[in-house]
C-alpha cells in the first residue's frame, strides 16, 4: 500500500496524529491518505491507564468533544495524598501539596473507553485503521531512510512453518512515517539504535503500573474521588506508589506503580500491589466489591533528560514510543496528544512543499515552543530526586517544585538504566508475601484470566531469549530467578530439566504486553517481539 503517512499504533498519541493531518487537510482543501496500524484485536483493547486527565490538549484537538460525546465526564472532585506505614496512613494537607500532585479542572477517565472514542472520531475524518495488524518492521530506503513498515504474517506455526491458516504481511509504504506504540515500542527502540537517537541523554527510566478496576459498595463510592499514596508496603529506598480512582457507575481504578531501577531481585510489583489492597486504609474501599479486570503496562517515566531525539529521516517517534509522559503528574495522555498533533503539523507541511522522507525538523522546534516543554522542564528534576530514596526525595521535590516552581537552578540526572540496578540475590533476604485470599487479593493467573488475555498458541514465541543459557546459568544463578516476579502475567518459571537441573519456562500466551521483561532483564537477553495481530488483552473499561 502506498499512503502519506502511516502511524503504527491505534493510542492516544497515534490517533492524535491521524486526527490532526486530516483535519490540517480539510482546512486547506486537499486530501490525505492517513493509515493507523493497531495491533490489539480493536482501537483500545491493548490501552491500559490509571487515568486522571489533563484535557488541554483535547481542548486543542477537538474542541468539541464535550458536545460530542466523549467518555470524559467524571471531574475530579477531591485530591487526597497518603503516607502509609505498615498500619498508618498520614495525610499531606492540601497547602503542602506541590501543583503537579492537584488536579483541579482534570477529569477521572478510563483512556482504553477514551481511545476508542478518540477512533470513531478518527474514522469519521477519514482516516483508515486497521486493527489486528501489527508493524513487525521496519522498512527503509536505500539511503537508509525510513520507507514504511511491514505487518508481521498470520498463520505462522510455532516450528516456523506456515500453516492452513498462513497469509503473508503487507507492506505500507509512505512518506512519513509516525511511531507510536506506548513504552518501549518494539519498533521504536529498534529506531532509537539505529539512529542513535538517545546519544547524550540519560538512560530511560521506567515504571510499571499494575491496574484493577472494581465494583464497589455505592455507600463507599464518592465520584471524582482521587486517592494517591506512597510508603508501604515498598522499602523507603524504591520508588513507587499507588492510585486509587472514583469513576462513575461505583467503579473504582486502583493500581501500583514501581520504578523499574529496584535492586532487590527478590521483589514482586505483583506481590506488593496485591499487599497494599490489605491495608487498613485501603482496604475498606474493595470490601464487599467485585474485582472486574485486571492488566499492566510499562511506563516511560525518564521525563525530558531521556527524551531521545524524535525525529529521523522519514519519520518520527511520538507519545511513549519517545517518552512525554509526566511522572511527577502521574499523566501521559495530555502529552502524547500534544506530541502527536506537533509532529502531523510538521508531516502535513512537509508533505505540502512536495518534500518525502526527509528529517521533520519542524516537530522538535515546535515541541520547545509549546506548553508541553515547558511542563516537562519543570518536572525535569523529579525522577532523578525520587531515585534518592521516599524521604529524601520528597524534600528534594518539595524544595524543587514548592519553593523554584520546578525551575530550580540544577537538572538532576539518572545516571544508570533500569537493568544495571539489579543487585545479586545474595545482597538480600527473601520477601515473604502472604498467600491470596481471593477477596482482596489474587494470584497472576486468576488475574490474567480477567484481563481477557489471549493469543494463538500456534505461533512463534514473542519472547526471544538471544542466548538460551543465561536464564540458569545467570539470572537464576546470580539474582535468584527474578523473571519469575517482575512478570506481572505468570509468563515466565523455572522448571526441572530432564537432567536434575532447572530451565525456564516461558509461558507466552499469558503475555500481557507490559514489556516488563524487556526493560529489567538483568543481562538484557529477553526480547520482546510483537505477536501475531489481535493477540494480547483485551482491555475494557481501563
Amino acid at each position: 500500500m502506498e499512503v502519506d503517512v502511516v502511524v503504527v499504533g491505534g493510542g492516544p498519541a497515534g490517533l492524535a496524529a491521524a486526527i490532526r493531518l486530516t483535519q490540517l487537510a480539510a482546512e486547506a482543501g486537499t486530501e490525505l491518505g492517513v493509515t493507523v496500524l493497531e495491533k490489539g484485536s480493536e482501537v483500545g483493547a491493548h490501552i491500559l491507564s490509571g487515568a486522571v486527565m489533563d484535557p488541554r490538549a483535547i481542548d486543542e484537538l477537538l474542541p468539541n468533544w464535550k458536545d460530542d460525546g466523549a467518555p470524559i465526564t467524571t471531574p475530579v472532585s477531591e485530591d487526597r495524598f497518603l503516607f502509609l506505614s505498615e498500619s498508618g496512613a498520614r495525610g499531606i494537607p492540601q497547602w503542602m501539596l506541590p501543583a503537579c500532585f492537584k488536579n483541579h479542572g482534570n477529569y477521572v477517565v478510563s483512556l482504553s473507553d477514551v481511545v476508542r472514542w478518540l477512533g470513531q472520531q478518527a474514522e469519521a475524518l477519514g482516516v483508515e485503521i486497521y486493527p489486528g495488524f501489527a508493524a513487525a518492521e521496519v522498512l527503509y530506503h536505500d539511503d537508509g531512510s525510513v520507507k514504511g513498515v511491514a505487518t508481521g504474517n498470520m498463520g505462522v506455526g510455532r516450528d516456523g512453518a506456515h500453516t492452513a491458516n498462513f497469509q503473508p504481511g503487507m507492506e505500507l509504504h509512505a512518506k512519513y512515517t509516525l511511531f507510536a506504540e506506548g513504552a518501549r515500542g518494539h519498533l521504536g527502540r529498534q529506531l532509537i539504535a539505529r539512529f542513535e537517537l538517545d546519544k547524550g541523554r540519560d538512560p530511560q527510566s521506567y515504571g510499571i503500573g499494575l491496574k484493577e478496576l472494581w465494583e464497589i459498595d455505592p455507600a463507599k463510592h464518592s465520584a471524582g474521588l482521587v486517592v494517591h499514596t506512597a510508603g508501604w508496603p515498598l522499602e523507603n529506598d524504591t520508588y513507587g506508589g499507588s492510585f486509587l480512582y472514583h469513576l462513575d457507575g461505583n467503579r473504582v481504578a486502583v493500581g501500583f506503580v514501581v520504578g523499574l531501577s529496584y535492586a532487590n531481585p527478590y521483589l514482586s510489583p505483583f506481590e506488593e500491589f496485591q499487599r497494599y489492597k490489605t491495608h487498613p486504609a485501603i482496604r475498606g474501599f474493595f470490601e464487599g466489591g467485585k474485582r472486574i479486570a485486571y492488566g499492566a503496562r510499562a511506563i516511560t517515566a525518564g521525563g525530558l533528560n531521556a527524551l531521545p531525539d524524535t525525529v529521523f529521516p522519514g519519520g518520527a517517534l511520538i507519545g511513549c514510543d519517545a517518552g512525554y509522559l509526566n511522572a511527577s503528574r502521574i499523566k501521559g495522555s495530555h502529552a502524547a496528544i500534544k506530541s502527536g498533533m506537533l509532529a502531523a503539523q510538521a508531516a502535513f507541511t512537509a508533505i505540502s512543499q512536495g518534500r518525502t522522507s526527509d528529517t521533520l525538523d519542524a516537530y522538535p522546534s515546535a515541541f520547545r515552543e509549546s506548553w508541553l516543554y515547558d511542563e516537562l522542564y519543570r518536572a525535569r528534576n523529579f525522577k532523578a530526586a525520587m531515585s534518592k530514596g521516599l524521604w529524601s526525595g520528597t524534600l528534594l521535590v518539595g524544595i524543587d517544585q514548592v519553593l523554584f516552581g520546578g525551575r530550580a537552578p540544577w537538572t538532576m540526572h539518572v545516571r544508570h538504566a533500569d537493568h544495571e540496578c539489579l543487585r545479586p540475590a545474595a545482597e538480600f533476604e527473601p520477601i515473604r508475601y502472604p498467600k491470596p485470599d481471593g477477596k482482596l487479593s489474587f494470584d497472576r493467573l486468576s488475574s490474567v484470566f480477567v484481563s481477557n488475555t489471549n493469543h494463538e498458541e500456534n505461533q512463534p514465541v514473542h519472547l526471544r531469549l538471544v542466548d538460551d543459557a543465561v536464564p540458569t546459568k545467570v539470572n537464576l544463578a546470580t539474582y535468584a530467578g527474578p523473571e519469575q516476579r517482575y512478570c506481572p502475567a505468570g509468563v515466565y518459571e523455572f522448571v526441572d530439566d530432564n537432567e536434575g537441573g532447572k530451565q525456564l519456562q516461558i509461558n507466552a500466551q499469558n503475555c500481557v504486553h507490559c514489556k516488563t521483561c524487556d526493560i529489567k532483564d538483568p543481562t538484557q537477553n529477553i526480547v520482546w517481539v510483537v505477536p501475531e495481530g489481535g493477540g494480547g488483552p483485551n482491555y475494557s473499561g481501563m
